[in-house]
C-alpha cells in the first residue's frame, strides 16, 4: 500500500512539474502597446476583411461550440437559446435572466439560477470565439498598437469592462489582408501568458458575415460547426418562436 501511494505521489509530482514547465515555456510578457493611430489603421482593416458591416446586420445566428454547446441567437431581440447535455435555457442577454428547462421541463427558483448563471458564462465565452473581432470598438475596450520582435505588427485589444472576465487583452495579428490568423491571449482564466491561437478554417456566411470556425492551441482544438445565419427570421426557417417561453415574461 505505502509503495502504491509512494508511486501515486511521483506521479503526481511530474505531472506538476510538466505543468510548470510547460506555462514557463509558453509564458510570454505582456508587450507594452502604444497608442498610435497604426492601431487604428489595423483594427479597420481586419473590419474590414471579416465584414463587419455585415454583421452589424446579422440578426439571427445559430451554431454548435465543440460539439457541446448549441446556440440560437436572436440579435435583435437579445434572446440566445443555449442548450447543452439535458439543459435548456433561454436567455435574456441584456438582463442576464431567462427560463431554464431540464430534460425538456420548466424549473424555477434555486435550481433554475445556476443553469441561467451558467448559460450566460457558456454564451459570453463561446460567442466570442465567433465573432470577436468585431468587439474591437466596443465600450471599454482599448487599442494598442504592437510590434513584435520579428517585425510583425499587432493590435492590442484591451477590455477593461464588461462580459465575465473584464481586464482580459488580446494581441491581434492579421494577414495581408487584415484577416485575423491568430491572437495572444492574457487573460485571467488561462495561468499561461501570450498563449497564441489560431484563427483557421474562415468560411462567409449567407450575410456575407465572416467565421473562423476552428482554432488550435496546444492540446486543444476548438471547433464552430452547424452554422446558420440570416439578416431575416423567415430565412432561419423555423417552427414558431423558440423564445416563446420567454416573452411571457419580458412583454
Amino acid at each position: 500500500m505505502k509503495k502504491a501511494l509512494l508511486i501515486i505521489g511521483i506521479l503526481l509530482l511530474l505531472c506538476a512539474l510538466g505543468l510548470f514547465l510547460f506555462v514557463y515555456s509558453k509564458t510570454e510578457s505582456k508587450p507594452a502597446g502604444e497608442a498610435n493611430p497604426k492601431a487604428e489603421v489595423l483594427a479597420q482593416k481586419m473590419l474590414a476583411a471579416t465584414n463587419k458591416k455585415a454583421w452589424d446586420s446579422t440578426y439571427y445566428v445559430q451554431w454548435t461550440f465543440k460539439d457541446v454547446h448549441d446556440y440560437f441567437w436572436d440579435r435583435k431581440r437579445h434572446f440566445v437559446q443555449v442548450k447543452w447535455e439535458d439543459n435548456e435555457v433561454l436567455l435574456h442577454t441584456k438582463s442576464i435572466t431567462g427560463k431554464a428547462f431540464k430534460a425538456g421541463k420548466l424549473i424555477s427558483g434555486t435550481e433554475a439560477a445556476p443553469l441561467v448563471k451558467k448559460a450566460w458564462e457558456y454564451f459570453c465565452n463561446d460567442s466570442f470565439w465567433l465573432l470577436a473581432f468585431t468587439k474591437c470598438y466596443d465600450e471599454g475596450v482599448e487599442r494598442t498598437y504592437v510590434k513584435q520582435d520579428d517585425g510583425q505588427e499587432g493590435l492590442m485589444v484591451s477590455y477593461t469592462s464588461g462580459g465575465v472576465t473584464p481586464g482580459d487583452s488580446y494581441l491581434w495579428l492579421l494577414d495581408e489582408n487584415g484577416l485575423p490568423k491568430s491572437y495572444k491571449m492574457w487573460v485571467s482564466i488561462i495561468p499561461v501568458e501570450g498563449l497564441e491561437v489560431t484563427w483557421d478554417d474562415w468560411v462567409k456566411l449567407p450575410t456575407g458575415a465572416m467565421v473562423a470556425t476552428s482554432h488550435k492551441l496546444p492540446g486543444l482544438d476548438i471547433t464552430i460547426t452547424n452554422l446558420k445565419a440570416a439578416h431575416q427570421w423567415n430565412d432561419m426557417e423555423l417552427e414558431g418562436d423558440v423564445f416563446e417561453e420567454l416573452l411571457k415574461t419580458t412583454n
